[in-house]
C-alpha cells in the first residue's frame, strides 16, 4: 500500500493505492466515503524521426528524469487516435510535423509522479522519415551511437525501441 496524497474524486479527502489481491487489480480507494477506482495502466504515444542515419532525441527539460534523452512523446488525451497522439506531441515538443509514418511497436513501461507514486504505462510508437523543418530543443543522434548512450534514457524500455527502429531504419532506408 502506498500512500497518494492526491484528493477524492467524491469528497476532496487524500486517497490510498492498494495493491492487487485475490479479487481485485491495483486500485485506488478513499478512506473516508469509500469510493474506489481501478489504477489501470495510461496510454502513450511517441513519434521516432530519422534522418540520414541519425534519430531525433530530445533532453527531458521536467520531471521526472529530468536530463535524460527522450523521444517526442507524451500521453494520450481523451478521444485521440494513437497516431494522432504521436504527431501532436511531435509538433509541441519540436514544432516538427511529418509525412507518412510506419506502426513501430507496443512497449510497457513505468511512470513516476511524485506524490502519485508508480504507475504503468502502456508506449505505443511511430516512425518516419524527416522531410523538411527545424526541430527545436532537439538533438539528430547517429543511431548507430544508441547503444552507447543507454545510461542516459530516459525510460527502460527506450534500449529495445531504439534498437526496433535501428531495423525499421535499415528497411525503409533509414
Amino acid at each position: 500500500m502506498s500512500g497518494a496524497r492526491f484528493p477524492c474524486a467524491v469528497c476532496g479527502r487524500p486517497v490510498t493505492r492498494r495493491p492487487a489481491n485475490a479479487t481485485r487489480p491495483r486500485h485506488i480507494t478513499c478512506p473516508r466515503c469509500r469510493y474506489m477506482i481501478y489504477d489501470y495502466p495510461r496510454s502513450a504515444a511517441g513519434m521516432l524521426v530519422v534522418r540520414r542515419g541519425h534519430v531525433l532525441l530530445l533532453e527531458r527539460a521536467h520531471a521526472p528524469r529530468v536530463g535524460f534523452l527522450d523521444v517526442p512523446g507524451g500521453f494520450v488525451e481523451a478521444g485521440e487516435s494513437l497516431e494522432g497522439a504521436a504527431r501532436r506531441e511531435l509538433k509541441e515538443e519540436t514544432g516538427l510535423t511529418l509525412g507518412r509514418a510506419d506502426w513501430l511497436g507496443f512497449y510497457w513501461d513505468t511512470y513516476f509522479i511524485k506524490g502519485f507514486g508508480r504507475f504503468p504505462v502502456m508506449n505505443f510508437y511511430y516512425a518516419g522519415h524527416w522531410r523538411a523543418g527545424v526541430a527545436a530543443s532537439a538533438a539528430w543522434v547517429p543511431i548507430a551511437s544508441l547503444p552507447g548512450l543507454r545510461k542516459r534514457f530516459a525510460w527502460a524500455h527506450m534500449s529495445v525501441l531504439l534498437r526496433d527502429l535501428a531495423r525499421w531504419a535499415r528497411a525503409s532506408r533509414g
